[in-house]
Order: structure tokens, then C-alpha cells, then sequence
């Protein structure tokens, strides 16, 4: 493959004029097959792939693969560190102290939503000179992809959706109350494939409740971090990970068994959140629409006892954020007053226009999971129903990291299903 690197000057506020010509840095790199020559290569349609989230920076593809393979067939791929990820004037508790007080930072970060990414994307197209162009969203990419097609499907020729209809409207309460029984299932479903993990998981509770341990940042590993190992349960293969990760957890010391290193620096990369503090500061934003998201998950967690820390055999919890990740994580910590104002806003603007997504006619094509765990079956189809011309592809075949099992395949698909309409 051949690659060249973008960088982009965009307006740090697309929709107001309150922060005086403010300007950010946004990157993307181009990615081109090189069974293309350099003058096919220029002639080739673009392709931009928005990227899972919030706060993942764009995937750094050390070859053609899976999807990105399939894609190269036909585009000039161009994948987006969205603003304030990777090369995108990063945000993290080092840099953004330089906003100003807490109620700075927080007023800076209700620009890193869908509609300035979007907004960005249309920026960047035009910049390029490109015609409408075709998008690829994978989970929050694809929530991303809906407020394109409600704020500017003038710049698209088509999109593709895998895991990411989210809801169009509604409290963040009801993704959630959805959300945490999938999860649940899914934990029968796991301990029903791996039955001795249901006692390795509640001795680990059990034995985090009564002994200290530390993870290698020196912090200590509580039992409701360590259900935060449950990611592994929203994909296919990662599911024997999970098992693998917990087969060694504890070792014989001189003063009783302890958890070994191996298993804890393991557990510390899943559980940290410095790579992508953005995540846990703006995931509930994601749902805020003219109201507060007010901590969702962690109140909608007092409904499913089975997923406290203190139940008598704890279940490992999904993608969700609650409030003491800030008092635990120390690449968290000292945002943790600027998520408080996050999750009391309670004037967020609209991500979507429900009627123009009614009216929509770009072609679009979604792969909906039956079982994914992070965006919810029901509420997908919801979704899919309220967009016109919308075409839904189910499956129960993959979980929420789909296309890292046959991303060629399912991105093939998708594409069939759009150009069946368009051509």
C-alpha cells in the first residue's frame, strides 16, 4: 500500500461565533493499494472511515486487511483521527488544563461530538475537492454516520454502518436499561461455555474484597475494575481471551496465593484509560440530546443488583462508565470535575434531524448484531425503521467487533446493498 498524511485547520466551533476564529488540527492519513498506479490512485472515489468510540483515534493499518482490503478495491481510504484523538489536537489530563478552570475544559469538550466531527468531515472533503464521498461507520463511527446524513447528506454518495444505529431520541436511561440485560445474557452465555470461570471470576471478587493488589501504575485493583475485563465479551474470539486471561490469575506465594503479575499488567492495559480519556468523558454525551445524561449507567445499574461489586458472584460489566472511574483510574482522576459538569449539562444540542432522516435518500446499508452488547438489537431496529431507504443486514453470526473477524466479507456485503439501490 502507498500512504500520504493529511493535516487540516477547522474551525474549533462550526455553529457559533463564541470562541472568536478558534481553530483546531485535524489529521487523517490516506491509504491506496498499490495494485493501483499513482495516476489510478488520484482518479479513485474517496472512502472516509469514521472510527469506534468516543475517543478511538483512527486505526494505524500496518497492511491492507479485512475491510480496508476489500475497500482499496475500488477507493482511496481515507481514515480520520477525529478531533481531539491521535494527531487531532489531543485531549487528555495533560493538555487540557490549558483550557482554563473546569468549567473551561467542559465547555471546550461539547465541541468533540458527532456534529463538529461531521462538520469536520464536510471540511475536509471540500478541501480535497472531492464530490460526494462514501462513509464507513463501526459503532460510534456509525452514530457519527447518522448526524451526517441528518446535517449534511449533500456530501455523501453512500454509507455503510457496522454495530452503530444508535437511538434517535430518548434518555440515555433506556440504551442502558437495554444494554445491561444483553450484558447479563451474555455472561450466561459465557459461563455456560466456560463453567469453571464462574468461580475463578467470584474468587478474584472475593479475594479483591479481602487483600489489597496493585496494578503496575501502583493503583489498586478493585473489584469493579476488574469487571471492567467483561469488553472481552463483546466480541466473538475475544471470548476465549477472557478465559485465557483468567486461567493463570492466581500464583502460591509465601504469604498465600495472590494475583500474578502477568494477569495484572494484563488487566491494567484493559482497564486503563489513559490511551483514551475521551471515551470515558464523553461516552454518555453520546446519548445527550437537550438533556442532563446525569451518570446513566450508574443509576440504571441499582436495577441489575447482579452487577454490583458486591454481589455474591459479581457478572463482569460492558462499555459502560460510572463516576468512580475518575476517582480510580489516575489518568482520570484529575478530569474527574470536569466529567461531573459533563454529566450535568443539560443543553446539548440535537445529533439528529429525525426528519430529514425520515426524507433520507443516500443509500445506506447497516449491519445490525443480534446479540452485540454495546448497541443494542431493538434499539438498532428502532433506528433503521425511522431512516428511509435504509437497508438492515442482521446477524447473529457476529458480535460487536464483527468486521475483525470477516471485515472483507461483511464490508462487501454492505456495499453490495447500496449499490443495488444507487446503480
Amino acid at each position: 500500500m502507498r500512504t500520504a498524511e493529511h493535516y487540516f485547520e477547522v474551525p474549533l466551533d462550526h455553529f457559533g461565533a463564541g470562541t472568536a476564529g478558534e481553530t483546531v488540527t485535524v489529521f487523517a492519513r490516506e491509504y491506496v493499494s498499490t495494485d493501483h498506479s499513482v495516476e489510478e490512485s488520484a482518479q479513485l472515489p474517496w472512502l472516509l472511515y469514521l472510527q469506534g468510540g468516543p475517543g478511538g483515534r483512527g486505526s494505524r493499518l500496518p497492511a491492507l486487511g479485512g475491510w480496508s482490503k476489500a475497500a482499496a478495491r475500488d477507493f482511496r481510504i481515507l481514515m480520520l483521527d477525529q478531533r481531539g484523538t491521535g494527531l487531532s489536537s489531543p485531549i487528555d489530563r495533560k493538555t487540557l488544563p490549558l483550557r482554563g478552570t473546569d468549567a473551561d475544559q467542559a465547555d471546550y469538550l461539547a465541541h468533540f461530538r458527532a456534529d463538529s466531527i461531521v462538520a469536520d468531515a464536510e471540511a475536509i472533503r471540500l478541501a480535497l475537492g472531492s464530490g460526494p464521498w462514501t462513509i464507513y461507520g463501526q459503532s460510534y463511527g456509525g452514530f457519527c454516520a447518522l448526524s451526517y446524513l441528518s446535517f449534511a447528506p449533500e456530501g455523501l454518495r453512500e454509507a455503510l454502518i457496522t454495530g452503530g444505529l444508535a437511538p434517535l431520541s430518548g434518555p440515555a436511561d433506556r440504551v442502558y436499561q437495554s444494554t445491561f440485560r444483553r450484558v447479563a445474557a451474555r455472561n450466561a452465555e459465557y459461563f455456560g461455555r466456560y463453567p469453571e470461570d464462574r468461580a475463578e471470576v467470584t474468587r478474584i471478587a472475593r479475594h479483591l474484597r479481602g487483600s489489597e493488589e496493585f496494578l503496575s501504575d501502583g493503583e489498586r485493583l478493585t473489584v469493579e475494575r476488574f469487571q471492567m475485563v467483561g469488553s472481552f465479551l463483546g466480541g466473538n474470539t475475544r471470548v476465549d481471551a477472557l478465559h485465557h486471561l483468567l486461567e493463570d490469575a492466581f500464583v502460591a506465594t509465601p504469604g498465600g496465593d495472590r494475583l500474578s503479575d502477568a494477569f495484572l499488567d494484563q488487566v491494567r492495559g484493559l482497564v486503563s484509560r489513559s490511551g483514551n480519556p475521551l471515551y470515558a468523558l464523553m461516552h454518555e454525551s453520546i446519548y445527550g440530546q437537550g438533556e442532563s445524561t446525569d451518570w446513566a449507567a450508574w443509576r440504571v445499574l441499582r436495577d441489575f443488583p447482579e452487577f454490583s461489586p458486591d454481589a455474591p458472584e459479581p457478572l463482569l460489566t460492558g462499555e459502560m462508565v460510572y463516576p468512580w472511574y475518575f476517582e480510580q483510574d489516575p489518568a482520570l482522576r484529575p478530569l474527574r470535575s470536569v466529567a461531573r459538569l459533563l454529566a450535568e449539562k443539560d443543553d446539548w444540542s440535537p445529533l439528529y434531524d429525525p426528519d430529514r432522516l425520515a426524507r433520507n435518500t443516500v443509500p445506506v446499508a447497516a449491519a445490525v448484531y443480534s446479540e452485540d452488547i454495546y448497541v443494542d438489537r431493538d434499539l438498532s431496529l428502532e433506528t433503521a425503521a425511522a431512516v428511509r431507504g435504509l437497508q438492515v443486514w442482521e446477524s447473529a453470526e457476529f458480535h460487536h467487533d464483527g468486521i475483525a473477524d470477516d471485515g472483507e466479507g461483511i464490508f462487501s456485503r454492505l456495499l453490495g446493498l447500496t449499490r443495488s439501490v444507487r446503480d
